[in-house]
């Protein structure tokens, strides 16, 4: 089940709402353990730390990259990155702002964040986190470069081009 298929899935069999006011404490302190945990997850990658970065994944969580190609699951993800931990340096994003939602029941959380990155420039990350066990952990993370309209479509004739260029034959 993808995590977006157990997001949709948690908020139609959320309780009605009956009109009472939840108490806002349970969201507060939600939202700083999602925020927490992504803040880890972020200063794992940049200390390098393997192990503590991809024990914040849930086991079928997966990880969708700036190239339209990068579809990965936690463990396919994991292969890919383990040349970059191993040299003791993988990637630095400092996210500067960060927008987290929960589900009614409390056990999805769904983000956004603006990310600052050395090698990509402005990046975005959102993704879905799932309380197992009491503890968040991520289910999907997607993280992008988001373009600005007035260069969309100098970026998208690029993208076309370079589609083009993959699909001749010989490539």
């Amino acid at each position: 089940m993808t995590a977006l298929t157990l997001l949709c899935l948690t908020l139609l069999s959320a309780p009605p709402n009956t009109g009472a006011k939840p108490s806002a404490e349970p969201s507060a302190t939600a939202t700083a353990a999602v925020n927490a945990v992504l803040d880890d997850w972020h200063r794992a990658a940049a200390q390098a730390d393997e192990a503590r970065y991809f024990a914040h994944f849930t086991p079928n969580a997966v990880y969708l990259g700036t190239d339209a190609t990068e579809r990965w699951t936690r463990d396919e993800f994991r292969a890919w990155a383990h040349p970059y931990f191993a040299k003791g340096k993988a990637w630095d994003f400092t996210p500067s702002s960060r927008h987290v939602s929960l589900s009614k029941d409390g056990k999805v959380a769904w983000f956004d964040e603006v990310l600052a990155t050395p090698n990509l420039g402005p990046a975005r990350g959102s993704g879905v986190l799932v309380k197992e066990a009491g503890t968040w952990k991520i289910a999907q993370y997607n993280l992008s470069i988001p373009i600005p309209n007035d260069v969309l479509d100098d970026v998208k004739a690029r993208i076309e081009q370079h589609e083009k260029n993959q699909a001749k034959p010989g490539k």
